[in-house]
C-alpha cells in the first residue's frame, strides 16, 4: 500500500532541452572524424549468461569483466529466469543470497532487500542505466536479463538507498529471432509470448525485435485473479561502422487485487504449518483489483570517434499509471493493538483507494568514454551528465483511516457493504528535478595494480502540494559522492581489491495525520561502506569472497504527548544508526554438461544510537543473518536434449518486532525441474516441467514491520509448471 503521496491533472512533459541536446549528439557524426575500423562495428549492447567474462553496465565500469572489476554484482540473463521458472523479478531471491523479500506482496511491485537494506523503488531500479520509477509491475519478457550491483551506489545513482541497484537490460535486435511459447502455472495461471527479431537492408544496417505475452493470472491463492499483458518493439540502424541508433517502446498492464499478510495473534506468533497459505485477506464482495499500466520509450545514440572515444547519448521516459486498491487488514482496536491482529485472529478492515496515480520520469544521460596515457600510467576515463524529471500527480485518496468491519485470518467473514464516507483526504503532488555530473576514472598503474576512482555531485530540487492546496513544500540539496577502489591481479585469473564509497538518500516526513513535521524537509543522510574481497574465474570455475561494512543514520518516528493531542504528536528525525557487516561467498562450476552455482551471505545487522534504549544492539527486522542459495543443472549425455535442474534457497531468522522479542524460524525451499529439446529440421522444441517449494514447505516467507505494522507473508504452496518453447 502506497502511504501519503499526490493529485491534479497530469501535463504533458515538452522535452525540448532533451531533444535539443539529442539531435545536436545526432548530427555530430556527419562531422566526426572516423576511425576507419570497419570490422569494429557497434553492435547493440547486450547481456550474457552469468560467468567470468561478462559485463554488468550498472557499476560504472561495464567495459570491465566483472572478474576484474573492484565491485560485486550480479547477473542474471533471461534465460536463466525462464529455465527456472522465475516469475518477474522476484526470480532474483533465487540465485543470489545477497537478495531477499522485503514486503513483496503478490499482486503489488516487487521489493528487496540487499545486504540488509531495503530497496527504495523510486530511486533504486534503473533500466538500460536510466533511473525508473518501479512503484509498478515491472515485466521482464522483453528483457535480455537483470543486472543486481551490491552495495553503496554514490557514483551510480545521485541518491539511493545503500544495499544496491537494479537494472533492467531491455533485448536488442541480434539477427534473426523466431520464438515463442505457452506455459502453465498450477492453479491455472495460462501464459503465452512470442519474440521476433530480424535484421535488413543493405548490410543488415537496420533490425527490428518484437515481443509481445499475455498472461490469465490465476494463482493458488484465493481470489487473486486476474491478468497482465506486454507488446514492445526495439529498433536500430547501423549508420555506419562507428554510428549506431536505437529506438524502443514497451506497453504493459497488469490488473490483479493484492495479497495482505498475516500478523501477530495478540502477542502470539500463528503456527505457519497451520496457516493456510491460499487465504487471501483482501477478499470482500467490493475488493478492487490494483492496476500498474506503464509505457516507456528510449532513443540511444553511440558514436566512435577519433582515437578510441567513444560518446553516447540516451532519451528516455516513462509514464505510469495506477490505481492502487486494498480492503487493508491492519490493527485491532477492540484490543488497543495496532501493530498487530486480535488475540482471536480479527482484525479491523480499513478501505484504501488511490485512484488515478500517475508517475512520469524523463532522464536525459550524455556521456564520452576513452583511453588517456600519461606517462606509463593509463586513464580509463567515463564522464558525463544526467538530468531527471520527475511528477507525481494523483486525487485525494481513501487512506484507510475509517474503519469499514471486521475480517477475521480464516478469510471467512464477509462484509455486504461499505460505509457511505470512506475518508477521503487530500493527496500528495510531487515534482521532483535532478542535475548531476560524474567521473569514473580506471587507472592503470602498471599490469597488476589498477586504481579506480569514481566522483558524482549531484543537485536535486523537490516540491509538493497537496490536492487541496496546502501543505506546499520547496527544497533544493546538493551533495558529492565520492568512491575509491584498488586491485592487484594475483596470477592469471584472480584479483584482490578493497573499496570504499558513499551514498545519499532524501526524503521528507510523511504527510500523514499525526506527524508534527508533515511534508518537511530532513536532512539528507549518508551512507558509508567499506569492502574487501578476492575473485576468480577460469574457464570451469569462477569464485569470489568479500566482507563489507555498511553505516547509515535512520530516520524514526518518535511519539510525544500522543495523550495530549493525537493529531499532533509524532516527530520524524534522524535517531540511531543501522549497521551491516557482512561475508559474501560464491561459486560457479561447470564441467561436462554439469554447472552448479551457489552463494551465500552472514549478515550481522545492528542498530545503535536510537533514542529508545529497547532497540539499540538489536537487529532490524526481516533481515536475515544467513541466507543460502544454490542452483544445479545436468546435461545428460546419454540422453542428448535431456537437462535436468535443482534449486535450494535457505533464509535464516528474521526478527518480527524492534526490540526482537519475536522472531520467525528460517526455512528452506526445493525446487526441481527438467526439460527436453527436440529438433526438427529448423525447428527446435523445447518441453518443461517444474515444481516450486517442492515438499510443500510451510513457513513465514518473511516478516516486515511496515507503516508501524507487523506482518507475516507465508511461503507460496508447492506449485507445479509446465511450459512448450519453440524456436524457428
Amino acid at each position: 500500500m502506497a502511504l501519503a503521496i499526490p493529485p491534479t491533472r497530469p501535463q504533458r512533459l515538452v522535452l525540448r532541452p532533451a531533444c535539443a541536446a539529442a539531435a545536436a549528439l545526432f548530427a555530430l557524426h556527419a562531422g566526426a572524424q572516423s576511425s576507419g575500423d570497419a570490422a569494429a562495428q557497434l553492435d547493440p549492447i547486450t547481456i550474457t549468461a552469468p560467468g567470468g567474462g561478462n559485463n554488468a553496465g550498472v557499476t560504472g565500469f561495464g567495459d570491465t569483466p566483472l572478474a576484474r572489476s573492484p565491485v560485486q554484482a550480479s547477473v542474471v540473463d533471461a534465460a536463466r529466469i525462464r529455465d527456472g521458472g522465475g516469475v518477474g523479478l522476484t526470480a532474483l531471491t533465487r540465485y543470489d543470497a545477497s537478495i531477499s523479500d522485503a514486503y513483496d506482496a503478490d499482486g503489488y511491485w516487487t521489493s528487496f532487500n540487499i545486504r540488509g537494506y531495503a530497496t527504495d523503488n523510486r530511486t533504486n531500479f534503473l533500466r538500460d542505466g536510466l533511473p525508473i520509477n518501479a512503484e509498478t509491475s515491472l515485466p521482464l519478457d522483453n528483457k535480455a536479463g537483470v543486472e543486481v550491483l551490491k552495495g553503496t551506489s554514490g557514483i551510480q545513482a545521485g541518491t539511493s538507498a545503500p544495499g544496491g541497484l537494479v537494472n533492467l537490460v531491455v533485448k536488442r535486435p541480434a539477427g534473426t529471432t523466431r520464438s515463442a511459447g505457452i506455459g502453465w502455472r498450477s492453479r491455472n495461471t495460462v501464459n503465452a509470448w512470442a519474440d521476433i527479431g530480424q535484421r535488413f537492408g543493405a548490410g543488415d544496417a537496420f533490425g527490428l525485435r518484437l515481443n509481445v505475452a499475455v498472461e490469465r493470472l490465476d494463482p493458488l491463492v484465493r481470489d487473486a485473479r486476474g491478468h497482465r499483458s506486454l507488446a514492445a518493439l526495439a529498433g536500430d540502424w547501423r549508420i555506419d561502422a562507428d554510428t549506431l541508433i536505437e529506438a524502443e517502446v514497451e506497453s504493459s498492464r497488469q490488473s490483479q487485487p493484492s495479497v495482505p499478510g498475516f500478523s501477530l495473534l495478540g502477542s502470539q506468533m500463528p503456527s505457519a504449518a497451520a496457516t493456510d497459505p491460499r487465504i487471501n485477506l483482501n477478499n470482500q464482495p467490493w475488493t478492487l483489483p490494483v492496476v500498474l499500466e506503464g509505457e516507456t520509450a528510449s532513443l540511444r545514440l553511440q558514436r566512435r570517434l577519433a582515437g578510441g572515444w567513444k560518446l553516447a547519448a540516451q532519451l528516455m521516459q516513462q509514464r505510469l499509471h495506477s490505481d492502487d486498491r486494498l480492503d487493508y487488514a491492519y490493527g485491532c482496536s477492540a484490543e488497543g493493538n495496532y501493530d498487530r491482529y486480535c488475540s482471536d485472529g480479527s482484525f479491523d478492515y480499513y478501505e484504501f483507494r488511490s485512484d488515478g496515480e500517475r508517475r512520469i520520469t524523463t532522464d536525459l544521460d550524455v556521456h564520452a568514454q576513452g583511453r588517456v596515457d600519461t606517462g606509463a600510467v593509463r586513464h580509463e576515463l567515463t564522464f558525463g551528465a544526467l538530468a531527471t524529471r520527475f511528477r507525481f500527480r494523483t486525487q485525494p485518496q481513501a487512506d484507510g483511516s475509517v474503519i469499514v468491519g471486521q475480517g477475521n485470518v480464516n478469510g471467512q467473514v464477509m462484509i455486504p457493504a461499505l460505509p457511505a464516507d470512506l475518508g477521503w483526504v487530500p493527496n500528495t503532488d510531487r515534482t521532483e528535478r535532478s542535475n548531476e555530473l560524474y567521473l569514473r576514472d580506471h587507472v592503470r598503474v602498471f599490469e597488476s595494480l589498477g586504481l579506480w576512482l569514481g566522483l558524482r555531485h549531484s543537485r536535486i530540487g523537490r516540491d509538493s502540494i497537496q490536492t487541496d492546496g496546502s501543505q506546499a513544500t520547496s527544497y533544493t540539496q546538493s551533495f558529492t559522492t565520492p568512491w575509491l577502489a584498488a586491485s592487484w591481479k594475483l596470477g592469471a585469473t584472480a584479483l584482490l581489491y578493497a573499496s570504499w564509497g558513499e551514498g545519499i538518500q532524501s526524503t521528507v516526513a510523511p504527510n500523514k495525520p499525526g506527524y508534527i513535521n508533515a511534508g518537511q524537509p530532513l536532512p539528507a543522510i549518508e551512507s558509508r561502506q567499506t569492502e574487501i574481497g578476492i575473485k576468480g574465474a577460469g574457464t570451469e570455475l569462477g569464485w569470489s569472497l568479500n566482507a563489507f561494512d555498511i553505516r547509515q543514520p535512520q530516520f524514526d518516528d518518535v511519539a510525544s504527548g500522543c495523550d495530549v493531542d493525537p493529531n499532533a504528536c509524532i516527530t520524524t528525525r534522524l535517531d540511531g544508526t543501522q549497521r551491516n557487516r557482512g561475508l559474501e561467498a560464491s561459486l560457479r562450476w561447470s564441467r561436462d554438461g554439469l554447472t552448479l552455482q551457489a552463494s551465500a551471505m552472514a549478515l550481522r545487522a545492528t542498530i545503535s544510537g536510537n533514542s529508545n534504549p529497547d532497540i539499540n544492539g538489536k537487529r532490524p527486522t526481516n533481515v536475515p543473518a544467513r541466507t543460502l542459495k544454490f542452483n544445479g543443472d545436468y546435461a545428460i549425455g546419454a540422453l542428448p536434449g535431456l537437462k535436468l535442474q535443482a534449486g535450494m534457497v535457505f533464509e535464516g531468522e528474521r526478527m518480527v518486532l524492534p526490540d526482537n522479542s519475536v522472531s520467525v524460524p528460517g526455512w528452506a525451499r526445493w525446487d526441481l525441474g527438467a526439460s527436453y529439446e527436440l529438433r526438427s529440421g529448423a525447428t527446435t522444441y523445447t518441453w518443461s516441467a517444474g515444481v516450486d517449494n517442492a515438499t510443500d514447505r510451510r513457513a513465514w516467507r518473511e516478516s516486515p514491520y511496515e507503516y508501524q505494522h507487523v506482518y507475516l507473508f507465508p511461503l507460496a504452496p508447492r506449485t507445479w509448471r509446465l511450459a512448450l518453447r519453440v524456436n524457428l
